[in-house]
């Protein structure tokens, strides 16, 4: 069956040479439109005499904003009508989409200038690869660049690719472009996943065809304010752990034993544990104790043994957890909290 109904039309070589290729930038969209212009207009800041660009934003939401931003920057605005979640806004916009190459942008990331051009120029150079990953720079919720480009170095190809991407390197799906032929083949994205639908979609893809990776910064990656959104982060941590094991066990022949799958899945979700300790080591040093106790409990539901062993061996898991059941006894714990808020924030993984 074909997933995304396209209809293929012969060109001819001369006629091919005169076509300008199209990339269909897919965008999904819920109730954000301060957000939505900022990617809209980095989407068109883009644009040049080697291609053309179709927007086409996915809308799950309610918003008549978006309707107007979508004109304003020459986008096609699809309604996604069943459901919520970014897959169905993803998947409702990559119907309508008609380019022979397929680029994702989330409405509150942004492109860099510097994208696109060498993804495209890697996949008319080697026609065995169907799609390109490209870097991305970490920011905070003010879109501050936080980190240098990452992956710093190329994660290789293959099997290499597939055994880090399952081991903690999450190729953001901003930095990706795709041939649509492969669509085909690869489908769309898992809608019943709420997290970690575009690891799953692009762990399919590098099981299906072949990926490559150029060191191109891509993508500004919006990150979330610390504790701002801890049952958003449980509930994605649960969602990676079950994409984890979706792939890590159909894929068992690439590992070179169950060591290597275990190490595996604590890279898959150590950042998700990291977090809940920040959280619980910021919200102690303020005395909010409820809510540091709440964030110890998040990341016991992570790493249960992980969390029972640090609570005795790692003296910055133990301060916060005294510092939420117990009164603060001194001027010298009083710092030490606030040194430990302090490297929380700025050394947040």
């Amino acid at each position: 069956m074909d997933v995304l109904n396209r209809e293929v039309h012969a060109v001819t070589p001369a006629a091919k040479a005169k076509l300008r290729p199209v990339v269909s930038v897919i965008v999904p969209t819920r109730d954000r439109p301060h957000f939505l212009r900022e990617a809209l207009e980095s989407i068109r800041a883009l644009e040049g005499p080697e291609f053309d660009l179709e927007i086409v934003i996915g809308d799950n939401g309610n918003t008549p904003q978006n309707i107007a931003l979508a004109e304003k920057y020459g986008a096609l605005h699809v309604r996604a009508e069943r459901g919520t979640g970014a897959s169905v806004a993803r998947n409702a916009a990559m119907y309508a989409a008609t380019g022979q190459y397929i680029a994702f942008l989330d409405d509150d990331d942004r492109w860099f200038a510097s994208h696109l051009r060498e993804h495209l120029a890697l996949l008319d150079r080697r026609p065995e690869i169907d799609a390109v990953i490209g870097q991305v720079v970490s920011a905070d919720h003010l879109m501050r660049p936080i980190s240098e480009p990452w992956p710093a170095s190329p994660p290789g190809e293959g099997d290499e690719l597939i055994r880090k991407m399952l081991s903690g390197y999450f190729p953001q799906i901003g930095s990706v472009v795709v041939r649509a032929s492969a669509l085909e083949e690869v489908g769309v994205f898992d809608e019943k996943l709420i997290g970690g639908e575009d690891l799953d979609w692009l762990l399919r893809f590098a099981r299906r065809r072949k990926l490559a990776v150029v060191q191109t910064q891509s993508v500004l990656f919006r990150g979330r304010t610390l504790g701002s959104c801890d049952q958003l982060q449980l509930d994605r941590s649960r969602y990676d752990r079950k994409v984890f094991f979706r792939h890590a066990i159909p894929e068992w022949e690439i590992w070179r034993s169950p060591a290597e799958i275990w190490r595996a899945h604590y890279g898959t979700l150590k950042h998700f544990y990291r977090y809940f300790v920040d959280c619980a080591v910021r919200a102690s040093a303020r005395g909010e104790r409820w809510q540091a106790l709440q964030a110890i409990w998040c990341a016991a539901q992570v790493f249960p043994l992980r969390t029972v062993y640090h609570l005795f061996k790692w003296r910055r898991l133990r301060i916060a957890f005294l510092g939420a059941i117990l009164p603060r006894a001194s001027r010298g714990a009083d710092a030490t909290m606030h040194m430990l808020m302090t490297f929380a924030t700025f050394v947040h993984a």
